[in-house]
């Protein structure tokens, strides 16, 4: 959970709806708290995004749990929380 505002898709303006509409996950329609955040600065979600894409797909030889695997040991060197 996070403690910075967050901007729900229902108050966005039209650029960062559609923004959003970009970044939901396929899998659940929801919109991750790491991406939401970022509604209070699109150029930043955007960003954030295109460089989540570029680790988490780039390499189609190395599998989905391999990947989130090394995201999830990452994390917990680096003592995340989330």
């Amino acid at each position: 959970m996070s403690f910075i505002h967050k901007i729900p898709p229902d108050e966005a303006d039209d650029r960062l709806r559609a923004l959003y509409a970009r970044v939901v996950d396929p899998e659940t329609g929801r919109l991750d708290s790491i991406l939401w955040v970022h509604g209070l600065h699109p150029a930043g979600l955007e960003a954030h995004f295109s460089l989540y894409t570029a680790v988490m797909r780039g390499t189609p030889t190395f599998r989905k749990v391999d990947r989130e695997m090394v995201a999830l040991v990452v994390s917990a060197v680096n003592e995340c929380r989330y």
